[in-house]
């Protein structure tokens, strides 16, 4: 399963404050702790305007050019905003690069996915459209559709997608685990080729003991054909249950992945 470290996020209040501050050691050091710990992709969002920075755009530019001079790993340029986007791929050296996100909506679809198309990065895109979330594995489903049928239109091939099947607290609806992990396993059966992705935490808002409730439903949503996780790679717990699903759902070769982070002392249960 693919990590995709989520430290780098103007959203939490020390980056966000690290941004507004120019403070690049701090931003540093957050990304040489994610790739330590095994991240596979470095999230970088710059948010939409923080402190000295007026042009958000500028901001997200800085933070890629920091990001990228201390780790080798690829990043994720994540910003709602065409533009935001654009700017980080400008800045960004590497070949291999992830666009975090889009959904259905025209206005963004269009833009974003030809960015997608010419830069050949991988693309996340949320299975929701101007209505908002769909309440349904089957509308959700028809979402997917509407989103692969226009990027391939734009020339991407259906292994650049990376579906987020939406999660949602299961505090506020108990019934949202099961339509999640329902839409991942209807996105593996109808584009066998597209990858598919969760921001993990969502699942426990609310909730007491967020890790446990995290991490089970990790290895839940792993059995139903999981590809990648935005998540915090530092917690060691969780990386330790990545790579038991990893193991356990075939994705280990000889349990060779799983015995190598035992002998380096990584596994915690």
């Amino acid at each position: 399963m693919l990590v995709i470290g989520e430290k780098i996020n103007a959203s939490n209040k020390s980056v966000g404050e690290a941004i507004s501050n120019k403070n690049q050691e701090f931003l540093e050091n957050l990304t040489r702790e994610q790739d330590a710990a095994g991240a596979d992709f470095i999230d970088v969002n710059a948010g939409v305007g923080h402190g000295t920075w007026e042009n958000p755009a500028m901001a997200m530019e800085w933070l890629v050019d920091i990001v990228q001079s201390v780790t080798e790993k690829p990043l994720a340029i994540d910003s709602d905003t065409p533009s935001i986007i654009e700017a980080g791929l400008r800045k960004y050296r590497g070949d291999n690069v992830m666009i975090n996100s889009v959904n259905a909506e025209p206005d963004r679809l269009e833009p974003v996915g030809r960015l997608a198309a010419e830069r050949r990065a991988s693309l996340v895109a949320l299975v929701m459209g101007e209505g908002g979330i769909p309440p349904t594995v089957d509308e959700r489903l028809d979402a997917a559709e509407s989103i692969m049928v226009h990027l391939t239109r734009l020339g991407m091939q259906e292994e650049q997608i990376f579906f987020d099947p939406l999660v949602l607290p299961v505090s506020v609806d108990s019934n949202q685990g099961f339509v999640t992990l329902k839409t991942i396993e209807g996105i593996k059966s109808r584009y066998p080729s597209a990858k598919t992705v969760v921001g993990l935490s969502n699942i426990s808002y609310g909730l007491p003991n967020r890790g446990l409730v995290n991490r089970a439903f990790l290895v839940m949503a792993a059995s139903a054909g999981l590809d990648a996780a935005i998540l915090n790679p530092l917690d060691a717990r969780m990386m330790s249950f990545i790579r038991v699903a990893d193991m356990l759902t075939g994705n280990d070769p000889s349990c060779k992945g799983f015995i190598r982070a035992h002998r380096k002392g990584l596994l915690v249960e």
